[in-house]
C-alpha cells in the first residue's frame, strides 16, 4: 500500500467544465444558480472563493462542526434526507448537471434544512475547493461505472481520487460507496488497496447486509432493486491520530 499522494490539478487552475455565466443561453437553472440560490448555491467561480472556510462564510458555524459532502447529488433525495436528518452537520452537495443541481437544493430547503449548501464543480478538481482536513464525511452513491465504453481512468472511485480526498478529509471521518456495477465495484477493491483507507464494511448485496436498515434508498436505488439488481456497497474510515 503507498501513502503518496497525486495531484490532480493545478491549484488555481480554471475549472475543467463550462463557465455558468459564460453560457450563451441561460434557462431557469443556470440563473437560479447565481440567483435565486445564490447564497446556498455555487458555481464555478464563487465555490473556490470558500476554500478554508465554508463552515464560517457559508453557515457562519465554528470549524469544530462536522462538514460533510455528497458527490454527485443526482436529485437530491439522499442530500436533502440527510440534511434533514442531521441538523448538527453542515452538508455541501456536488452535482454537474444544472436541472439535478438545483432540484438537489430546493429538496433540502423545503424539508426546513439550514445546514444545507451544493456547487457546481468537477469531482477531480476538488483541490480547488477544500483545504486538507477540512472535510468529515463523504458520500459517494452510483456514480457514472464508465463500463460502456470502459474508461476507468474517468471513475470517480479510484486511487488518483481516493488520495486526495483522504487529505481533505480530518481523522475519524468515513467515506462511502455504493453502486449497482459490480464490475466498477471489484475494480474499486483494487484501487482501495493504494491508498491508507482503511476499510470498515464491504458487502456486495446491501439489502441483505446488516447495513440495510441504515440505508436510504436513493431514486436510481429503487429503480436497480426493481429490475432485480443486487447494490454494492463499502465504508472507508480515515484512522483517528492521523494527520496529512
Amino acid at each position: 500500500m503507498t501513502t503518496e499522494f497525486s495531484t490532480l490539478t493545478p491549484q488555481n487552475q480554471k475549472p475543467r467544465i463550462n463557465i455558468t455565466t459564460e453560457l450563451r443561453h441561460q434557462n431557469a437553472y443556470t440563473l437560479a444558480l447565481n440567483g435565486e440560490y445564490a447564497d446556498v448555491a455555487f458555481d464555478e467561480i464563487r465555490a473556490p472563493l470558500n476554500k478554508f472556510c465554508w463552515r464560517r462564510k457559508v453557515f457562519s458555524s465554528p470549524v469544530e462542526i462536522p462538514l460533510d459532502l455528497e458527490i454527485g447529488t443526482g436529485a437530491g433525495t439522499h442530500f436533502a434526507y440527510y440534511c434533514h436528518k442531521n441538523p448538527d452537520r453542515r452538508v455541501i452537495g456536488m452535482e454537474l448537471k444544472y436541472k439535478p443541481l438545483i432540484q438537489t437544493i430546493r429538496r433540502a430547503l423545503n424539508l426546513g434544512a439550514k445546514n444545507a449548501a451544493v456547487t457546481r464543480f468537477h469531482a477531480f478538481d476538488i483541490e480547488q475547493l477544500f483545504a486538507e482536513n477540512e472535510l468529515d464525511n463523504i458520500m459517494i452513491h452510483f456514480p457514472d461505472p464508465w463500463v460502456s465504453p470502459r474508461k476507468p481512468k474517468n471513475r470517480t472511485v479510484s486511487a488518483l481520487l481516493l488520495n486526495v480526498l483522504y487529505k481533505l478529509q480530518r481523522p475519524g471521518s468515513i467515506l462511502e460507496f455504493k453502486t449497482d456495477s459490480l464490475e466498477y465495484f471489484d475494480w474499486s477493491l483494487e484501487e482501495i488497496l493504494k491508498t491508507p483507507y482503511k476499510m470498515t464494511f464491504m458487502t456486495k448485496d446491501l439489502h441483505r447486509s446488516e447495513m440495510a436498515t441504515q440505508n436510504f434508498e436513493t431514486t436510481f436505488e429503487k429503480i436497480f432493486l426493481r429490475q432485480g439488481v443486487k447494490i454494492n456497497y463499502l465504508r472507508l474510515e480515515k484512522p483517528t491520530g492521523e494527520f496529512c
